[in-house]
C-alpha cells in the first residue's frame, strides 16, 4: 500500500481525502514512478471543483512530478528501474507517493535538475515555451502583456522573455509582486488594483499597444485584454482562475482591430513524443544555463495538498508551490 489524494465528488478542498491505495504492477507500456516532489497547479482546482471533468470517479489529481522509476511494464524498453525522470501532462494522480505514467509522457532528468525543481517546472515550463516559442513565436524587441505575472507560470515567462530580449509588461495585484516580477526580468508592471491596465499598456508602448496578450484569467480580463491588442493582434487566453469566457459575440474581434484569439493547450502542442522531448530538451537547456531560475516559495506535505490549493486559489503564493511526499 500507499498514499495518495484522492476525491470521491467534486467541491471545495474538503473533498481532498489522504487515502491508501494498494500498489500495482504496470500496466503495458505504462511506468510506475515514486515520486520525490509533485508540482501544484490551478487547473488541479478546475479538476478537484469539476470545471474540467475528470474520466470518472474517485479519482486522483495533479498532473506533473519528478521521481525514480521503480517498476516498468511490458513493452517499455526506453527507461529502466531506477533513472530519474519527470512528467508534466498527466494523466491524472500525481498528488500520490506511486504515479503509474505512461512511458511516452515520462521524460528522463538531466543529472543538474533536481527533483522539485522538475516538479514545479515541467508544466508551467512547458506552458511558457509553447506560448513563447510556437502560439505566438516572440522576436527580440517586441513589447508583450503577460497577466499574474507574479505566478508560477508568470515568473518563468517573465524570465524567458527577458532571455529572448521582449519586453513583458505583467500585471499583478501587489507592490511585493511587481517587485518581484521585475527582479525576474519584467521590464514593467501593472498593478491592476491600482491602474487602468489599457490606459497603463498604451501609456508604456506610446499608444502603439502590443501584438499579443497572454491571458490566463479568463473572465476578468477578457475585454481588457482585446483593448490592449495592436491591430491583427492575437488574444491569447491559455487559462481562467476568474471563470471561463464564454458567450462571445465574435464579432467583437472584428469591432477591436481585425483581432486574432485562440485557447491553447500544452496537450495540443505536445501531441508527439518528437515534439515533446523538442519541448522538453528547450526548457531543461535554459534551466541548465542559467537563463531560468525556479523559486519555489512554497512547500506542504503531499497530505496537505487542500491547504495548499486553498494558497494557491486565495492568491497567497508566488512562484511555484511543490507537494513532498
Amino acid at each position: 500500500m500507499s498514499k495518495a489524494i484522492r476525491i470521491s465528488h467534486t467541491g471545495g478542498p474538503e473533498v481532498l481525502e489522504w487515502v491508501d491505495v494498494p500498489e500495482r504492477e504496470p500496466a503495458a507500456g505504462e511506468v510506475r514512478i515514486r515520486n520525490h516532489a509533485v508540482g501544484l497547479n490551478y487547473i488541479d482546482i478546475y479538476f478537484r471543483e469539476g470545471v474540467y471533468p475528470v474520466p470518472a470517479l474517485p479519482a486522483g489529481l495533479g498532473m506533473e512530478g519528478a521521481g525514480v522509476i521503480e517498476a516498468t511494464g511490458a513493452g517499455v524498453d526506453t527507461f529502466k528501474v531506477g533513472d530519474r525522470v519527470a512528467y508534466g501532462q498527466g494523466p491524472l494522480g500525481a498528488y500520490a507517493e506511486q504515479h503509474y505514467v505512461p512511458a511516452a509522457k515520462v521524460i528522463a532528468l538531466p543529472d543538474d535538475i533536481d527533483f522539485e525543481t522538475a516538479a514545479a517546472v515541467m508544466l508551467k515550463g512547458l506552458t511558457v515555451q509553447y506560448l513563447f516559442r510556437q502560439t505566438y513565436p516572440l522576436q527580440s524587441g517586441q513589447t508583450i502583456l503577460f497577466h499574474a505575472a507574479a505566478g508560477g507560470v508568470g515568473l518563468i515567462a517573465c524570465q524567458w522573455a527577458k532571455a529572448l530580449g521582449v519586453k513583458l509588461i505583467g500585471t499583478v495585484s501587489s507592490p511585493e509582486k511587481a517587485a518581484l516580477a521585475k527582479q525576474n526580468g519584467a521590464w514593467e508592471t501593472i498593478n491592476y488594483k491600482q491602474e487602468n491596465i489599457v490606459e497603463r499598456v498604451r501609456e508604456l508602448t506610446d499608444g502603439a499597444r502590443v501584438p499579443v496578450v497572454y491571458d490566463s484569467v479568463g473572465k476578468d480580463t477578457w475585454l481588457t485584454s482585446l483593448d490592449c491588442l495592436q491591430t491583427r493582434g492575437l488574444m491569447v487566453s491559455y487559462g481562467n482562475t476568474t471563470g471561463p469566457v464564454d458567450g462571445i459575440n465574435i464579432g467583437i474581434l472584428n469591432q477591436k482591430g481585425s483581432l486574432y484569439a485562440t485557447r491553447p493547450s500544452l496537450a495540443g502542442y505536445a501531441d508527439t513524443r518528437p515534439r515533446y522531448e523538442a519541448m522538453c530538451s528547450e526548457l531543461f537547456d535554459m534551466l541548465s544555463s542559467g537563463a531560468i531560475k525556479v523559486d519555489i516559495n512554497q512547500r506542504y506535505p503531499l497530505a496537505d495538498a487542500a491547504r495548499a490549493q486553498q494558497a494557491l486559489a486565495s492568491g497567497q503564493t508566488t512562484g511555484s508551490t511543490v507537494l513532498l511526499p
